[in-house]
């Protein structure tokens, strides 16, 4: 593919101009979970720049040996009261990392049932409850000995699950039924089951008066508002294609809410009102996905899956005000205050493992159908990651390069017409250094079917 990187890198330079803004902390940091270097990427808040990254594992392909010892699939995050303990989530290892944010060190790892997502301590910071996504429960663990003590029975598929800070009752989220379990802290049991209208919730958030949780429907695009105090559902709203998480900020004497939408590479700000109000759309790098507001509600992170990347938000002004490169396809991101004494401080932080990505939006030859491609260099191989939405449920669709007749990958989509994968291999020498971007032989197809290229049965394609 020609000069991509560097074309890439030029754009992301006249897009953005980092700036070393004086409101947060040099003693706070900002993590993102980093799901394919399966790092964690450790930012300075006060001057936007990346201090290092902790290494739980090594990026793809190498986690494919029998002999690997990292964790897989870095992808959740929460933190302490204290501030004193950051927990990372690795689904594909069904691991709990806990990690010293004054060192950086991992001072245990707990490992619990399959594809763990999110986990958050308690309010007094007595447990650790992680949803075990791939099943049916909540792991418990004791944050001092890191030993799972119990676990609590919910429905398949538990996402996401904080705590009220009155310390009595816990929300959970779930990625495959469409219900909200209010469970009592102190007994362990469901007091409640909050019907809502899509099974697929990623994320949940607070309002800063913690008189509503907002939820997330990734699969549907929309958000849906519940009172803590009646735990009804008091409000549904669209949000867009691919939303993922929210946070709320501060600014002008109101409370606003910031919704990252993936599939529109844009954050949306909403009002707090009843009914929901939408104000701005504010555009980011490409899939932003994790999202928080620093303390002082000054400054709003949200970190890019595509690009690799966390855009940094002023709110009163709505406007991207930096740009600061992580890890490989960030997942959750957190703001951690007070955590260190010197902002320059990177003990036991590793300089940033990854390269740039390239970025690719496929433009749709007739119908409804969406995708994106995702370009990452792995060194000695490359990664192209193929997200698809909108065909047609339960089909095969290949994916060809610079025309040629051999597909290098195909997928099926599932019964919402989505499929996504990634190839690994030597792609860049399907493509041709030095041909006209504009070429014909330099650009990548999406076709119904997994016999030879046939240009008619084309649903998606981008010239590069």
């Amino acid at each position: 593919m020609k000069n991509i990187s560097t074309i890439f890198a030029a754009a992301a330079t006249a897009l953005y101009v980092n700036a070393a803004w004086a409101l947060p902390s040099a003693q706070d940091r900002v993590y993102t979970a980093d799901q394919n270097s399966n790092t964690v990427s450790v930012i300075n808040p006060s001057t936007n720049t990346l201090v290092g990254q902790i290494r739980l594992g090594n990026q793809r392909p190498d986690l494919l040996s029998p002999l690997y010892k990292g964790q897989i699939n870095v992808h959740g995050l929460g933190f302490s009261p204290d501030h004193k303990t950051l927990i990372v989530i690795s689904n594909g290892s069904n691991s709990v990392s806990f990690i010293d944010t004054a060192t950086n060190k991992v001072k245990g790892t707990t490992y619990i049932g399959r594809s763990p997502h999110e986990g958050f301590f308690t309010a007094d910071g007595k447990e650790v409850w992680v949803v075990v996504r791939g099943e049916d429960y909540i792991s418990v663990i004791d944050p001092n000995t890191f030993k799972e003590t119990r676990r609590i029975q919910t429905d398949v598929g538990p996402g996401m699950v904080l705590f009220h800070p009155n310390g009595k009752l816990a929300f959970v989220v779930s990625s495959f039924t469409p219900k909200v379990d209010v469970i009592d802290v102190k007994s362990h049991k469901i007091v409640k089951k909050i019907d809502v209208i899509s099974p697929f919730s990623p994320f949940l958030q607070f309002t800063p008066d913690h008189g509503e949780i907002w939820m997330t429907h990734k699969d549907v695009g929309k958000i849906t508002r519940i009172d803590t105090k009646t735990l009804e559902v008091i409000g549904v709203f669209d949000a867009g294609f691919i939303t993922n998480h929210l946070a709320f900020a501060k600014t002008g004497g109101k409370v606003y809410a910031y919704v990252t939408v993936g599939g529109e590479n844009a954050v949306k700000v909403f009002t707090t009102d009843k009914p929901t109000k939408l104000v701005a759309t504010i555009s980011t790098g490409p899939l932003p996905h994790g999202i928080w507001t620093s303390d002082d509600s000054s400054r709003i992170y949200v970190g890019l899956e595509n690009g690799d990347a966390v855009d940094v938000i002023d709110p009163s002004k709505n406007q991207v005000v930096a740009h600061v490169p992580v890890g490989q396809a960030p997942q959750a991101l957190v703001y951690v205050s007070h955590v260190v004494k010197k902002g320059d401080d990177a003990s036991n932080l590793v300089p940033r493992v990854n390269n740039d990505p390239v970025n690719i939006r496929l433009k749709p030859v007739a119908g409804d159908a969406r995708g994106f491609v995702v370009s990452r260099n792995l060194g000695v191989v490359d990664a192209l990651e193929v997200s698809l939405f909108k065909l047609k449920p339960q089909t095969v669709y290949s994916v060809y390069l610079n025309d040629q007749k051999v597909a290098v990958a195909s997928f099926k989509t599932n019964e919402k017409g989505m499929a996504n994968g990634t190839m690994i291999g030597p792609l860049r020498d399907l493509a041709k250094p030095g041909s006209d971007a504009a070429a014909p032989t330099n650009r990548i197809v999406v076709m119904e079917g997994n016999a030879p290229a046939d240009a008619s049965k084309a649903v998606l394609v981008n010239s590069l």
